[in-house]
């Protein structure tokens, strides 16, 4: 009860939700635009699973502390550089990152109408799930990468597990609240889903590079896409106005 009554846990409890908030912007990102290849029937299920497993991962993973840290240990060494396990975990991660967002940003501008369903030859139900379950796998998959990165930053500012664990559960309910909104919109303007995804390759290309202890502040990257996100606001409401006064 002690606890409940401390106002510094209440205010690490606060700065920790925000900062997993605005650490989960890139995982929100990246399964609005997976779950956007599913129809809009499976959509919906497909989101609160993506979450729910991302929640899963991090508490798992704050419930094996010691493991996580673990991680930070050099394996082996090449050309002089340590290897950890998380070295590896961010590797792999970073480089599955810019391959499934290079991959759809060429879907996206190249092959859009090779790769848009053909909605007069529905999918057989096998086929469906086939493809649900695929994209379930791969963001179960970016899930584990941004998680770790998530928790070992939540151990540097918190001592107590279970204000780790609430902070994790609050922002995940606020994430699951916002990925709607925000998928759907992405879906609406089709720019904004290539400038998302131009996001995820630098996000991938910081995993990578902090594969190497070479540290890109993700705030570089933020404000980056929050420019061109602002640019492209403005683009789209110019475009809305012109629209009007055609009509």
């Amino acid at each position: 009860m002690e606890l409940l009554l401390d106002p510094n846990i209440w205010i690490a409890f606060a700065m920790l939700t925000a900062l997993e908030i605005v650490l989960g912007i890139d995982n929100i990102i990246f399964i609005s635009i997976l779950v956007g290849r599913l129809p809009p029937d499976q959509r919906d299920q497909a989101r609160r699973m993506g979450l729910a497993f991302a929640m899963v991962t991090r508490l798992l993973l704050l419930l094996s502390l010691s493991w996580v840290m673990g991680l930070t240990t050099d394996l082996f060494e090449v050309f002089d550089q340590g290897i950890s396990g998380r070295d590896l975990v961010l590797l792999l991660g970073g480089v599955f990152l810019l391959y499934k967002a290079s991959h759809e940003i060429f879907v996206e501008v190249e092959a859009r109408e090779e790769h848009t369903p053909d909605q007069r030859s529905p999918a057989s139900e096998s086929a469906r799930k086939g493809v649900f379950w695929g994209v379930i796998g791969q963001i179960a998959i970016i899930d584990i990468v941004f998680s770790l990165d998530s928790v070992i930053t939540a151990v540097g500012m918190v001592e107590q597990v279970g204000v780790m664990m609430a902070a994790v559960i609050a922002s995940v309910l606020v994430m699951l609240v916002a990925a709607k909104p925000i998928g759907d919109f992405v879906d609406r303007h089709p720019s904004v889903k290539v400038l998302a995804l131009a996001f995820l390759v630098m996000v991938g290309m910081a995993l990578t590079a902090e594969a190497f202890d070479m540290h890109m502040p993700k705030g570089y990257i933020y404000a980056a896409m929050a420019f061109s996100l602002a640019v492209e606001f403005l683009n789209i409401r110019s475009r809305s106005k012109r629209l009007a006064k055609s009509v």
